[in-house]
Protein backbone atom coordinates (compact mmCIF):
# COMPACT_ATOMS: atom_id res chain seq x y z
CA UNK A 1 0.00 0.00 0.00
CA UNK A 2 2.97 2.52 -0.55
CA UNK A 3 1.42 4.05 -4.18
CA UNK A 4 -1.62 6.84 -3.72
CA UNK A 5 -3.81 3.60 -5.29
CA UNK A 6 -2.29 0.43 -5.44
CA UNK A 7 -4.28 -2.40 -7.52
CA UNK A 8 -4.77 -4.17 -4.50
CA UNK A 9 -6.40 -0.91 -2.95
CA UNK A 10 -8.56 -0.72 -5.35
CA UNK A 11 -9.81 -4.54 -5.69
CA UNK A 12 -11.08 -4.07 -2.30
CA UNK A 13 -12.70 -1.05 -1.95
CA UNK A 14 -14.84 -1.38 -5.57
CA UNK A 15 -18.04 -2.58 -4.89
CA UNK A 16 -19.59 -4.98 -6.92
CA UNK A 17 -21.39 -3.97 -9.69
CA UNK A 18 -21.58 -6.59 -11.66
CA UNK A 19 -20.10 -4.46 -14.68
CA UNK A 20 -17.03 -5.31 -16.23
CA UNK A 21 -14.29 -2.61 -16.10
CA UNK A 22 -13.64 -2.58 -19.77
CA UNK A 23 -17.28 -1.79 -20.30
CA UNK A 24 -17.76 0.57 -17.36
CA UNK A 25 -18.86 4.11 -19.11
CA UNK A 26 -15.99 6.29 -18.65
CA UNK A 27 -17.45 9.12 -16.74
CA UNK A 28 -18.48 6.34 -14.15
CA UNK A 29 -15.15 4.19 -14.14
CA UNK A 30 -13.04 7.93 -13.53
CA UNK A 31 -15.79 8.78 -10.65
CA UNK A 32 -15.16 5.18 -9.11
CA UNK A 33 -11.05 6.08 -9.38
CA UNK A 34 -11.30 9.34 -8.14
CA UNK A 35 -13.20 7.65 -4.85
CA UNK A 36 -10.92 4.76 -4.77
CA UNK A 37 -7.61 7.07 -4.95
CA UNK A 38 -9.20 9.57 -1.86
CA UNK A 39 -10.07 6.50 0.39
CA UNK A 40 -6.51 4.92 -0.49
CA UNK A 41 -4.76 8.03 0.71
CA UNK A 42 -7.21 8.66 3.76
CA UNK A 43 -6.07 4.75 4.82
CA UNK A 44 -2.79 6.03 4.53
CA UNK A 45 -2.44 8.93 6.67
CA UNK A 46 -5.68 8.26 8.95
CA UNK A 47 -3.46 4.71 9.88
CA UNK A 48 -0.85 7.34 10.46
CA UNK A 49 -2.19 10.06 12.85
CA UNK A 50 -5.58 9.17 13.31
CA UNK A 51 -9.03 11.27 11.61
CA UNK A 52 -8.32 14.30 13.96
CA UNK A 53 -4.44 14.16 12.84
CA UNK A 54 -5.61 14.61 8.98
CA UNK A 55 -6.48 17.50 7.10
CA UNK A 56 -8.88 17.44 4.18
CA UNK A 57 -6.33 19.58 1.80
CA UNK A 58 -3.83 16.49 3.32
CA UNK A 59 -6.09 13.76 1.52
CA UNK A 60 -6.35 15.04 -1.40
CA UNK A 61 -2.96 15.89 -2.08
CA UNK A 62 -2.09 12.46 -1.51
CA UNK A 63 -4.57 11.34 -3.80
CA UNK A 64 -3.84 13.79 -6.32
CA UNK A 65 -7.04 15.11 -6.92
CA UNK A 66 -8.63 18.76 -6.54
CA UNK A 67 -10.48 19.66 -3.12
CA UNK A 68 -13.66 19.69 -5.22
CA UNK A 69 -13.33 16.68 -5.94
CA UNK A 70 -13.44 15.52 -2.40
CA UNK A 71 -16.65 17.11 -2.43
CA UNK A 72 -18.33 15.57 -4.64
CA UNK A 73 -17.31 12.37 -3.12
CA UNK A 74 -18.04 13.03 0.60
CA UNK A 75 -19.40 15.84 2.91
CA UNK A 76 -16.65 16.22 5.16
CA UNK A 77 -13.47 14.56 7.28
CA UNK A 78 -15.93 12.24 9.52
CA UNK A 79 -17.88 11.59 6.15
CA UNK A 80 -14.32 9.55 4.14
CA UNK A 81 -13.75 8.20 7.55
CA UNK A 82 -16.74 6.50 8.18
CA UNK A 83 -16.43 5.04 5.00
CA UNK A 84 -13.09 3.93 5.02
CA UNK A 85 -13.97 2.33 8.30
CA UNK A 86 -16.81 0.34 6.53
CA UNK A 87 -14.29 -0.51 3.59
CA UNK A 88 -11.61 -1.83 6.58
CA UNK A 89 -13.71 -3.57 9.01
CA UNK A 90 -16.59 -5.03 6.49
CA UNK A 91 -14.62 -5.84 3.57
CA UNK A 92 -12.57 -8.15 5.98
CA UNK A 93 -15.15 -9.44 8.33
CA UNK A 94 -17.23 -10.24 5.16
CA UNK A 95 -14.13 -12.32 3.60
CA UNK A 96 -14.13 -13.67 7.08
CA UNK A 97 -17.11 -15.14 6.83
CA UNK A 98 -16.43 -16.76 3.36
CA UNK A 99 -13.69 -18.48 4.50
CA UNK A 100 -14.80 -19.91 7.45
CA UNK A 101 -18.70 -20.59 6.01
CA UNK A 102 -17.69 -24.71 6.04
CA UNK A 103 -16.44 -24.56 9.38
CA UNK A 104 -18.70 -26.45 12.05
CA UNK A 105 -16.75 -25.82 15.44
CA UNK A 106 -17.17 -22.27 16.71
CA UNK A 107 -13.49 -22.66 18.25
CA UNK A 108 -12.14 -23.13 14.89
CA UNK A 109 -13.79 -19.96 13.35
CA UNK A 110 -12.19 -17.76 15.95
CA UNK A 111 -9.06 -19.50 15.70
CA UNK A 112 -8.98 -19.06 11.85
CA UNK A 113 -10.33 -15.54 11.84
CA UNK A 114 -7.58 -14.08 14.62
CA UNK A 115 -4.72 -15.89 12.39
CA UNK A 116 -6.14 -14.71 9.57
CA UNK A 117 -6.19 -10.97 11.25
CA UNK A 118 -3.01 -11.05 12.55
CA UNK A 119 -1.43 -12.62 9.09
CA UNK A 120 -3.33 -9.70 7.38
CA UNK A 121 -1.34 -6.80 9.54
CA UNK A 122 1.51 -8.34 9.33
CA UNK A 123 1.74 -8.50 5.52
CA UNK A 124 -0.05 -4.81 5.12
CA UNK A 125 1.31 -2.75 7.43
CA UNK A 126 -1.28 0.20 6.84
CA UNK A 127 -3.88 -1.69 7.22
CA UNK A 128 -2.96 -3.11 10.63
CA UNK A 129 -2.09 0.24 11.98
CA UNK A 130 -5.63 1.32 11.14
CA UNK A 131 -6.81 -1.76 12.49
CA UNK A 132 -4.68 -1.03 16.06
CA UNK A 133 -5.83 2.33 15.80
CA UNK A 134 -9.93 1.95 15.04
CA UNK A 135 -10.25 -1.65 16.31
CA UNK A 136 -11.92 -0.77 19.18
CA UNK A 137 -13.77 2.32 17.96
CA UNK A 138 -17.48 2.04 18.40
CA UNK A 139 -18.06 2.00 14.51
CA UNK A 140 -15.79 -1.17 14.59
CA UNK A 141 -17.67 -2.89 17.27
CA UNK A 142 -21.09 -1.96 16.36
CA UNK A 143 -20.23 -2.66 12.32
CA UNK A 144 -18.02 -5.43 10.26
CA UNK A 145 -16.07 -7.19 12.73
CA UNK A 146 -17.30 -6.81 15.96
CA UNK A 147 -20.51 -8.36 15.17
CA UNK A 148 -18.96 -11.14 13.92
CA UNK A 149 -16.75 -11.99 16.71
CA UNK A 150 -20.14 -11.69 18.95
CA UNK A 151 -21.83 -14.21 17.01
CA UNK A 152 -19.02 -16.82 16.82
CA UNK A 153 -18.36 -16.53 21.16
CA UNK A 154 -22.08 -17.03 21.07
CA UNK A 155 -22.37 -19.83 19.16
CA UNK A 156 -19.69 -21.44 21.35
CA UNK A 157 -21.23 -20.57 24.38
CA UNK A 158 -24.74 -21.95 23.05
CA UNK A 159 -23.39 -25.43 22.43
CA UNK A 160 -20.78 -25.45 25.05
CA UNK A 161 -17.83 -25.54 23.50
CA UNK A 162 -16.99 -22.27 25.35
CA UNK A 163 -16.87 -21.84 28.46
CA UNK A 164 -16.91 -17.95 28.70
CA UNK A 165 -19.61 -16.93 30.85
CA UNK A 166 -20.20 -13.25 29.45
CA UNK A 167 -20.20 -12.50 25.78
CA UNK A 168 -19.43 -9.00 25.66
CA UNK A 169 -16.32 -9.32 28.14
CA UNK A 170 -15.48 -12.03 25.93
CA UNK A 171 -15.76 -9.74 22.54
CA UNK A 172 -13.35 -7.08 24.54
CA UNK A 173 -10.68 -9.74 25.75
CA UNK A 174 -10.19 -11.44 22.40
CA UNK A 175 -10.48 -8.25 20.34
CA UNK A 176 -8.11 -6.28 22.49
CA UNK A 177 -5.88 -8.81 22.53
CA UNK A 178 -5.70 -9.38 18.93
CA UNK A 179 -4.81 -5.43 18.30
CA UNK A 180 -2.13 -5.51 21.17
CA UNK A 181 -0.54 -8.70 19.36
CA UNK A 182 -0.45 -6.55 16.07
CA UNK A 183 0.76 -3.61 17.54
CA UNK A 184 3.39 -5.77 18.93
CA UNK A 185 4.09 -7.51 15.95
CA UNK A 186 3.81 -4.24 13.75
CA UNK A 187 6.31 -2.55 16.68
CA UNK A 188 9.08 -4.85 16.56
CA UNK A 189 8.81 -5.52 12.59
CA UNK A 190 9.68 -1.61 12.09
CA UNK A 191 12.52 -0.45 10.48
CA UNK A 192 14.64 1.13 13.61
CA UNK A 193 13.50 -0.72 16.15
CA UNK A 194 15.88 -1.63 19.19
CA UNK A 195 16.03 -4.64 20.56
CA UNK A 196 13.56 -5.21 23.54
CA UNK A 197 17.02 -6.03 26.28
CA UNK A 198 14.87 -6.50 29.72
CA UNK A 199 11.25 -5.29 28.61
CA UNK A 200 8.29 -7.65 27.73
CA UNK A 201 9.68 -7.11 23.83
CA UNK A 202 12.56 -9.38 24.37
CA UNK A 203 10.35 -12.48 24.55
CA UNK A 204 8.96 -11.63 21.23
CA UNK A 205 9.39 -14.27 18.22
CA UNK A 206 7.62 -14.70 14.96
CA UNK A 207 7.59 -18.24 15.02
CA UNK A 208 3.84 -19.24 14.70
CA UNK A 209 3.01 -16.18 16.26
CA UNK A 210 -0.46 -15.87 14.98
CA UNK A 211 -0.92 -19.15 15.97
CA UNK A 212 0.25 -18.88 19.54
CA UNK A 213 -2.17 -16.08 20.00
CA UNK A 214 -5.29 -17.86 18.83
CA UNK A 215 -4.21 -21.15 21.04
CA UNK A 216 -3.83 -18.21 24.18
CA UNK A 217 -7.18 -16.98 23.58
CA UNK A 218 -9.12 -19.98 22.84
CA UNK A 219 -7.77 -21.49 26.17
CA UNK A 220 -8.94 -17.69 27.45
CA UNK A 221 -12.58 -18.80 26.00
CA UNK A 222 -12.28 -22.35 27.95
CA UNK A 223 -11.03 -24.99 25.91
CA UNK A 224 -8.02 -26.66 27.45
CA UNK A 225 -4.45 -25.82 26.85
CA UNK A 226 -3.73 -29.42 24.22
CA UNK A 227 -6.89 -28.73 22.51
CA UNK A 228 -6.63 -25.02 21.96
CA UNK A 229 -3.03 -25.53 20.63
CA UNK A 230 -4.38 -28.31 18.12
CA UNK A 231 -7.56 -26.39 17.04
CA UNK A 232 -4.59 -22.81 16.60
CA UNK A 233 -2.26 -25.38 14.19
CA UNK A 234 -4.70 -26.81 12.23
CA UNK A 235 -4.32 -25.74 8.54
CA UNK A 236 -5.66 -22.92 7.36
CA UNK A 237 -9.15 -23.32 5.12
CA UNK A 238 -7.81 -21.17 2.05
CA UNK A 239 -5.83 -17.79 1.62
CA UNK A 240 -7.50 -14.55 2.56
CA UNK A 241 -8.25 -12.83 -0.43
CA UNK A 242 -7.65 -9.36 -0.02
CA UNK A 243 -8.00 -8.35 -3.36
Amino acid sequence: MSNPASNTELRDATPETGVPAAREPRGARRKRETRLRLLSAALRLMAEKGMEGVAINEITEAADVGLGSFYNHFESKEAIHAALSDWVFEEFADNLDRLTSELTDPAEVVAVSVRHTLLRAQREPVWGRFLIREGLSARALNRGLGPRLLRDIQKGIACKRFSADDPFMSVLTVGGAVLAAAAVELHVSSPGTPPGDASVLAGFTEDRFAERAAASLLQTLGLARNEAVDVANRPLPAPLATG
